[in-house]
C-alpha cells in the first residue's frame, strides 16, 4: 500500500511494504504519528522540521517526505492522469491506461524547470493511491514508476 499525507509545506510518503514497523516515527513525534488512529500520519500536528527529521529516522526508508513548492498535484479520472499545477499552469503528469481491470502507468513527466523537487515521486503516488482505493492493481510500465514502486 502506498499512501500520501501532506500539508501546504511537504507531503509524506508511506509505502507499506517496506515498513518493517521500527516504530522510530511513532517514538519521536507521537503527535503526527499514531498507528492507533486514522489516518495514522497528521503532519497539521508539528512543524515541519520535526516531521523531517523523524522521517529520517526510519530504517527502512518507508516514510519519506519532500517539500510541495506551491505545487498543487491532483487526481484527473476523466484524463487518466494526475496532473501537477504550478498556478494554473500544468508542469507534470503521471498518466496510465486501463488494461484488464488493472491501471498501468505508462509515462510520467515534468518540466525541467521543476525536476528533482519529488514532483514525479507525487504524481506516481497519487495514482497508485486512487487505484489502490478502488480495489485496482498498478502495473508500472512507465521506468520511473517501476523504480519508485520496485
Amino acid at each position: 500500500m502506498h499512501r500520501l499525507y501532506g500539508n501546504d509545506d511537504i507531503t509524506i510518503f508511506w509505502d507499506s511494504d517496506r515498513c518493517r514497523h521500527a516504530k522510530k516515527c511513532v517514538t519521536n513525534c507521537p503527535e503526527v504519528f499514531d498507528i492507533t488512529r486514522k489516518p495514522w500520519i497528521k503532519p497539521e500536528n508539528a512543524a515541519t522540521a520535526k516531521i523531517w527529521q523523524t522521517i529520517s529516522l526510519c530504517p527502512t526508508g518507508a516514510l519519506s517526505c519532500v517539500y510541495n513548492h506551491d505545487i498543487k498535484v491532483v487526481f484527473e479520472e476523466e484524463n487518466f492522469r494526475s496532473a501537477a499545477y504550478d498556478g494554473d499552469v500544468l508542469i507534470g503528469e503521471c498518466d496510465y491506461t486501463v488494461n484488464d481491470g488493472n491501471w498501468a502507468i505508462v509515462h510520467t513527466e515534468v518540466v525541467s524547470e521543476h525536476g528533482g523537487k519529488g514532483i514525479a515521486k507525487r504524481l506516481v503516488f497519487t495514482v497508485v493511491e486512487e487505484a489502490e482505493k478502488r480495489g485496482t492493481g498498478v502495473i508500472p510500465v512507465c521506468s520511473y514508476a517501476a523504480k519508485i514502486l520496485g
